[in-house]
């Protein structure tokens, strides 16, 4: 899966870093990343290469004294470490002046497209649809991107004090946007969500989202809702959106998954009862049955805990 990066490791520990000219600055607008693509890939700009590009345009107020600030076409960006894979530090380019965001905020439902629209400041570069980043080699970096992503979300969600509107400000200490006016504190936010594979025998239900780009198939999900356990919120998923009682839940495995800014959590279960499908459709354009036999176009990714638990349910019922 796309956080499996072994033998590196992320250190996601808050701390007051400053960039170097070798650390990789993710600049994202809706659901788009600046990048640039080299062959099937994409590779992310550097702080030096941003900071050589706005020196090269002769622009006035490029850095301040701690090196933080860019002036880059008319807006100010600042640096905010994300985190370290081994020794290799991420950034994120935020924009200094406090207002929304404009463009789509999709995440998971983006496009892979190339998005003429958002202006690059930047030769080369472009900016991209995040869906796409499932792609990235060597793997570490394809997670990297997907969980700034998340992180992204969360500052840009967080400009203004939910409690009383005013301007939040991030915490020197710990990865935390803070109120002075109120003493309000907001930390990131994480999603649980259930991946459900619902088995009876060989079979097991294959479904297909009816809206979005995934076109592919995939599990029985959804977000755990106030006051419910994680089990809960599998049986009521299944219950919702295929019409099935299900039983002996077994926990897999889960997934960190930054493009939804959600922590989920796998679950292998058994039929309990009549084996009807009753589709949810505003959710789900295909429900069905599959025998593992059927499921030829199941091709592993090393990205999803959904194909994975697919493969693993065809590897171990195939004839």
């Amino acid at each position: 899966m796309i956080q499996d990066i072994l033998p590196k490791q992320l250190y996601n520990q808050y701390a007051e870093y400053q960039p170097r000219e070798e650390d990789t600055v993710f600049i994202f607008q809706g659901s788009t990343t600046l990048a640039k693509q080299e062959g099937d890939t994409f590779v992310f700009p550097t702080y030096g290469q941003i900071k050589e590009h706005i020196q090269g345009a002769g622009r006035d107020a490029l850095l301040n004294e701690d090196a933080k600030l860019h002036d880059m076409t008319g807006i100010q960006y600042k640096c905010i470490y994300l985190f370290a894979i081994d020794d290799q530090r991420f950034f994120l380019g935020q924009k200094v002046e406090k207002r929304p965001d404009v463009g789509s905020f999709k995440g998971d439902e983006s496009d892979d497209q190339i998005h003429d629209e958002q202006v690059s400041f930047l030769d080369g570069y472009a900016f991209a649809g995040v869906n796409s980043f499932r792609r990235i080699t060597p793997q570490h970096m394809a997670f990297a991107v997907i969980t700034a992503y998340h992180l992204y979300g969360w500052y840009r969600d967080n400009m203004f004090c939910g409690r009383c509107g005013r301007p939040m400000e991030h915490d020197g200490h710990q990865r935390m946007m803070r109120c002075y006016e109120c003493g309000n504190m907001v930390f990131p936010k994480i999603c649980p969500v259930v991946i459900v594979a619902i088995t009876d025998g060989d079979r097991i239900v294959m479904t297909k989202y009816a809206g979005g780009n995934y076109r592919n198939y995939a599990l029985v999900a959804g977000f755990g809702e106030i006051g419910e356990t994680i089990e809960e919120t599998v049986h009521r998923e299944v219950m919702e959106e295929v019409g099935l009682k299900v039983k002996n839940l077994k926990y897999y495995k889960s997934q960190p998954w930054g493009l939804s800014g959600s922590l989920l959590f796998g679950f292998f279960c058994e039929l309990d009862g009549d084996d009807t499908i009753k589709l949810q459709e505003e959710e789900l354009s295909v429900g069905e049955w599959m025998h593992a036999s059927e499921m030829d176009e199941i091709q592993p990714d090393d990205v999803s805990l959904t194909r994975e638990m697919m493969l693993k349910f065809k590897e171990e019922h195939q004839k």
